[in-house]
Formats: structure tokens, C-alpha cells, sequence
């Protein structure tokens, strides 16, 4: 199991290099030159050149590049160069509002889709699977961003149920310790500050969860019904055991490893794809920070952040990877 564990991480790392490459040559392919953004047309050539000197851009790609790594293993990833904060700060301030963000939809998803797809793999072909399969089908369908305008234009500027956008009123935010609006809300014992909270993340996290929702009700009805087919769940119907029992013993148990597959693929690609949802609503995440950063050609803001995503990424997945060498001993080999 060790063996099959380091045998992993050495696999995931080597990906992490290939997003460091990749990240790096696309943001200097990006057109445009960093030091004419930040000091303007009227400058002299002997500015520019001086800042291109300070920011080592005058330098080979290749050493930029090495210097990139090198910095990177030690978590130095350095100053922005809109605001002059160590990077890597800023994406660790603007990551707990993604992972709030994250974590609920996929508890959204997760929570529902699992449910809905049991159901509909245990009643293959009735009316109830067709409206599953057919509901899952609209929600990989519909675009994020049109989803997330129309339920903005519903049921905040036209109902008036839910906040347009934000994480929090201004001037009620509670007092900052995980970064999320929710777990501070509570920690700071607050009612009114958690239902202000929960009532911020509602849009948001539907917005995001709608494809993973579809995606995890689906594998899991095809799992259903695939293991309902195996010779020793008939079996176990024949001996006359309980529904339930069937499905929770026998039929989860040989459907879980795909499940546990696509929920842990969506939390990577939730954390990487929330850009769209929180440019919707407004909210400071950072999926934001990524695209506000890749505007102004922050080259070490948008490395940082590329990185530390990828980073999460790939620990999820190991994690995963986990999950399967304890639910199926035939993994380990």
C-alpha cells in the first residue's frame, strides 16, 4: 500500500511540473508588455528598462522559468505587481471564500445527487427515472453564467428573497478567522449573521452545483443499475432479504468506488471553475482574483494562484486515490 501510495505522488507531482510549464509559457505568450501597463504610454525607454530589470523580465525565459520553480518550493511566489503583497497572501486571503463556495455545492450535489440517482437506478424505466434523466440532462446542458443570471433576475431583483451578491452585508461582516462567512458566523455565535450568511451563499452554490449535481446522479444511477445486475444481488433477493438491506449492503458497496470518483473530480473542478459564479455575485474569491490578475498581467499573482489550485487539485485526487486503497483491497495489488 505504501508502495502504490509513493508510486502516486510521484505521478501527481510530475503533473504539477507540466501546470508549472504550462501556466508560465501561457502568461508570457499573453500579448502586451507588463511594464508599459504599469507605468504607462508616457514613459521612457530607460524606465521601462528599469523595471523590466527589477521584475527580471529582462532575463532568459528559461532562467525566468527556473527562478519560478525555485521560488515556488519554497512558497515564494513574489509580490503582486498591481499592489506589491506577496502573492501567495493575496491567494490565500481570496481561497476560504472558493472553498466555502465549493464545499457547498458540493455538498448540494453530493447530498442530492446521490439520493436521486439510487432512486432512479432502483426503479430503471419508470416515470421517475425518465424526469431524473431527463432534469440531469437540462442541468449539464444549461451555461453556468446564463443559469446564474436568471436565478439573480428571479429571486433577488425580482422577488426580493436572496442578496444580489456579495458574501456579506457591508459593515455585518463577523469577526475574521477561517476566511468563510458561515464558520465565523458561527464562531461568532451570531443567528443573524449565520442566516445572513447561509442567505449570501444560496445562489451562488446552485448556481455551481447544477452540472456536478447531474453528473454525480448519473454515474450513480448507471452504478445502480449495473450492480443490480450482478449474480449476488439477485441472490440476495432470492434469500428474501430487505430492500434497503440489498442496497445498502450489496449494490452502494460495489457502486461506491465511481461515486467516490467523480465526487472527488468534482471538487477539484469546482475549486478550478468557480470563476464564472463568483463574477456573477460578486463575491471576492479566488476565481475572481485570478481573472482580475490575468487582466492586469500580474504575472506572479496569476502563477500563484494557478499553481495553488492546481496543488489542491492534485491532493484531492491523491485523496481519492486514498479512498480507493481502503474501500477495495483489490487495489493495493
Amino acid at each position: 500500500m505504501a508502495r502504490t501510495l509513493l508510486t502516486r505522488a510521484g505521478q501527481l507531482l510530475l503533473v504539477l511540473l507540466g501546470v508549472s510549464a504550462v501556466v508560465f509559457v501561457a502568461m508570457h505568450l499573453l500579448p502586451g508588455d507588463v511594464a508599459t501597463l504599469l507605468l504607462g504610454d508616457r514613459a521612457t525607454a530607460a524606465q521601462l528598462e528599469r523595471l523590466r530589470s527589477q521584475l527580471g523580465l529582462d532575463q532568459p525565459v528559461l532562467v525566468q522559468y527556473w527562478r519560478f520553480l525555485a521560488d515556488g518550493l519554497r512558497g515564494d511566489f513574489g509580490a503582486s505587481i498591481t499592489n506589491g503583497r506577496p502573492a501567495l497572501t493575496e491567494v490565500m486571503a481570496a481561497f476560504p471564500v472558493t472553498l466555502q463556495l465549493t464545499l457547498a455545492s458540493l455538498l448540494l450535489a453530493a447530498g442530492a445527487g446521490i439520493p436521486l440517482g439510487v432512486m432512479a437506478g432502483m426503479r430503471q424505466g419508470s416515470r421517475l427515472d425518465a424526469a431524473v434523466l431527463g432534469t440531469t440532462l437540462v442541468g449539464v446542458s444549461v451555461p453556468i453564467f446564463w443559469l446564474g443570471l436568471m436565478l439573480l433576475v428571479l429571486f433577488a431583483a425580482g422577488l426580493d428573497w436572496l442578496p444580489t451578491g456579495g458574501v456579506m452585508p457591508i459593515g455585518q461582516e463577523p469577526p475574521r478567522v477561517t476566511g468563510m462567512s458561515i464558520p465565523d458566523s458561527i464562531l461568532a455565535g451570531s443567528p443573524a449573521l449565520l442566516r445572513l450568511a447561509v442567505l449570501h451563499l444560496v445562489l451562488p452554490a446552485v448556481t455551481l452545483a447544477t452540472i456536478p449535481l447531474a453528473l454525480i446522479t448519473r454515474v450513480t444511477r448507471a452504478e445502480v443499475v449495473a450492480a443490480g445486475l450482478q449474480d449476488h444481488v439477485r441472490t440476495a433477493r432470492a434469500k428474501g432479504l430487505q430492500a434497503r438491506l440489498v442496497v445498502r449492503r450489496h449494490i452502494l458497496r460495489n457502486a461506491a468506488l465511481p461515486i467516490l470518483t467523480v465526487v472527488g473530480l468534482q471538487l477539484g473542478l469546482l475549486l478550478s471553475g468557480a470563476v464564472l459564479t463568483e463574477s456573477i455575485y460578486a463575491l471576492p474569491g479566488l476565481g475572481r482574483l485570478m481573472v482580475d490578475s490575468i487582466l492586469a498581467r500580474d504575472y506572479p499573482m496569476v502563477q500563484a494562484a494557478a499553481m495553488f489550485v492546481a496543488g489542491v487539485f492534485v491532493l484531492v485526487n491523491f485523496l481519492v486515490d486514498v479512498g480507493y486503497l481502503l474501500l477495495d483491497p483489490r487495489v493495493r495489488g
